[in-house]
């Protein structure tokens, strides 16, 4: 079950129970944090929480400032600091050693729009969308609301509150395209109002990565699991009706029986691929489909003679073939983290999947100079005015902003 999902259940719980809730969204990051913009916990009256926004040091404080805003019905803006090491106050010292922007918002059970609606309605199209978030004001006449929200969808579907603004919503829709194209979330100024500045988190969102785990022998069960914990929709298919039995394999979205002749049948898609047939036949029909789909990563266990003679029997079909295969192909599959055991094997597949997701190499962090997760992109105003003069002031751990004072 992903994050999102359980936000969700959680949700739709409260709901069904009566039961007020408030939700904690992390929108910016200065400097190093455990968690990245887009991060969410879901906040009931009495203080239980669905999902995480830190490593543990900023949940205690936000449960409360959570409550505090349902008590209110009003959004709040919080800055974490935990920087200051010197300075234990709310148990955040020996912190990530950045600054932290929690939104928090009461949920509102009758309005359609509200955003854990919006993330259901991204939840129901298996692609990338955007949501525009409205985590800042300036002084003056605010062009927008605190917490005021519009979902892109690839399809031309546009849903929530800043649609009031038809000017505002034009420019979301033109930057999440930006955004979208780049598959890189922003953060923008926009100016269409005498004196009025809205700031704007355009968030990408992803949905849950597809993998198609060909081969249902005890050794993909641990993989499927995993994948699964993940939050990863996975397909099992095998050519063998008592091997591809879905009470084998119940954290799969489906699996299928498909045998060898129908392999050159089955519709292409853009899922990751793994192959863990122990059938060479198998993996020959499975690679030569795999070809022509978008699928940019394709798994292979087993030795690399293995797949050295599969490329030069493909080959003699399919001239180019390991041309249009050139960086999907990973053989032998994994990380290099000394896997025997099935168990292992899984994880070392399932990091290799995430580190060619995210377009990093897989070492280990302590030998990287990068920063470990990629930041929003901080793009000035809109409409001909320069960016907002406002310094980075060095905030001492909390800062409380409400919904009518200038920042």
């Amino acid at each position: 079950m992903t994050e999102l999902q359980r936000l969700l259940a959680a949700y739709d719980a409260c709901r069904a129970a009566g039961r007020a809730c408030a939700l904690a969204t992390v929108v910016e990051v200065e400097g190093s944090a455990y968690r990245r913009p887009g991060a969410r916990m879901l906040v009931t009256d009495d203080g239980q929480l669905t999902g995480a926004i830190s490593g543990g040091c900023l949940e205690g404080d936000a449960r409360q400032r959570a409550r505090q805003a349902l008590q209110r019905r009003q959004p709040a803006l919080v800055t974490y600091d935990t920087s200051d090491e010197d300075d234990p106050r709310h148990g955040l010292g020996p912190g990530c050693q950045g600054v932290v922007r929690i939104l928090l918002e009461p949920l509102d059970f009758q309005d359609p729009d509200n955003p854990l609606e919006l993330l259901r309605g991204f939840a129901r199209h298996p692609e990338p969308a955007v949501l525009a978030t409205v985590i800042r004001l300036a002084a003056g006449q605010a062009i927008a609301d605190l917490g005021h929200r519009l979902l892109l969808m690839p399809n031309g579907l546009l849903r929530g509150s800043a649609l009031d603004n038809p000017a505002l919503a034009a420019q979301l829709r033109k930057d999440a395209d930006q955004a979208l194209a780049q598959d890189q979330s922003l953060i923008r100024e926009y100016a269409t109002l005498p004196d009025g500045l809205a700031r704007v988190f355009l968030e990408v969102l992803r949905p849950p990565l597809r993998l198609c785990v060909y081969g249902a022998g005890n050794d993909a069960q641990p993989l499927v699991r995993l994948a699964a914990s993940l939050g990863w929709h996975v397909t099992v298919v095998d050519g063998r009706p008592r091997q591809a039995a879905p009470e084998r394999f119940p954290e799969a979205a489906a699996v299928r029986v498909v045998p060898l002749g129908e392999v050159p049948e089955q519709p292409l898609g853009a899922d990751y691929a793994v192959l863990l047939t122990h059938n060479y036949a198998y993996d020959l029909a499975v690679l030569q489909r795999l070809l022509d789909a978008p699928t940019p990563y394709i798994g292979l266990l087993g030795p690399r003679t293995k797949a050295t003679r599969l490329l030069e029997e493909l080959t003699q079909v399919e001239p180019d073939a390991e041309a249009r295969l050139e960086g999907r192909l990973h053989s032998p599959v994994g990380l290099n983290l000394g896997a025997e055991t099935p168990e292992e094997i899984a994880l070392s597949i399932t990091a290799e999947i995430q580190a060619v997701r995210q377009g990093r190499a897989g070492g280990m962090l302590r030998l990287s100079d990068d920063p470990i997760h990629a930041r929003p992109t901080h793009v000035g105003a809109t409409e001909g005015k320069a960016p907002s003069a406002e310094a980075k002031p060095r905030y001492r751990h909390v800062v409380v902003t409400e919904p009518s004072c200038a920042v």
